[in-house]
């Protein structure tokens, strides 16, 4: 009777693998797939409720995992932060600085169009944000003046172009991404013309095909997602 009590490891990952953390993971899982789909939909300052609800949870195990909001968010686009500080680390390090900028930039901004969540919770802050957190901040935002200099220093960045004006193309293909969640060629027309813009001196390379969207068939104000996300 007690034997059987006891954890097992799988062969797979030697992990213990007993009933209660079974689902554990289960519901840590289901959590996070609804906070995505729930941001997506309302932007992250949805309602906790509304996302225990969505996963099928109770609230009370909601914030057993997640205390803050915060941290909810930080888990739900783990993937995509961490996808962006080793794309950046990389960045830095690329012989080529213009390579590393351009890259850079169109990860995140491929990113944004990918989960309809992360542009704010990439962009946002929150009151509770962890010392730690804004650690990682302050050596981001390091290292991409870093590239920055060294991308300027290289002749292929012009001498004009300022950190902030990272916030300002983001903030750009955020709304784009908020008005037209399907259409990717947008955005990637508009990364396009921006790191053009950027060179110290244009290559004149072909830009992405156009986005099919046409100005009749968008009628009607903005939606709602391009004031929540942005």
């Amino acid at each position: 009777m007690g034997s059987s009590r006891i954890a097992s490891r799988t062969a797979a990952d030697g992990e213990v693998t007993d009933g209660l953390r079974v689902d554990a993971r289960r519901n840590r899982e289901r959590i996070l797939t609804a906070a995505r789909e729930v941001f997506a939909e309302r932007g992250i300052d949805a309602p906790m409720a509304t996302v225990a609800r969505r996963a099928g949870v109770g609230v009370a195990t909601l914030y057993r995992r997640f205390p803050t909001r915060d941290d909810l968010v930080r888990a739900a686009f783990a993937r995509q932060m961490d996808l962006c500080g080793r794309v950046l680390a990389e960045a830095v390090d690329d012989p080529d600085p213009w390579h590393g900028f351009r890259r850079l930039i169109e990860t995140v901004c491929a990113l944004q169009q990918e989960e309809r969540g992360f542009p704010a919770a990439f962009l946002l802050a929150f009151p509770d944000t962890t010392q730690e957190h804004t650690r990682a901040c302050e050596h981001g935002e390091r290292a991409f003046a870093t590239l920055v200099r060294r991308a300027q220093a290289a002749g292929a960045l012009r001498p004009d172009f300022h950190p902030s004006d990272l916030l300002v193309m983001l903030l750009a293909n955020c709304g784009l991404v908020a008005a037209l969640p399907g259409d990717g060629a947008a955005s990637g027309r508009l990364v396009a013309y921006l790191l053009e813009a950027f060179r110290a001196e244009p290559a004149r390379g072909a830009l992405p095909p156009p986005s099919a969207v046409r100005l009749r068939d968008f009628s009607g104000p903005f939606p709602k997602e391009l004031r929540r996300e942005c």
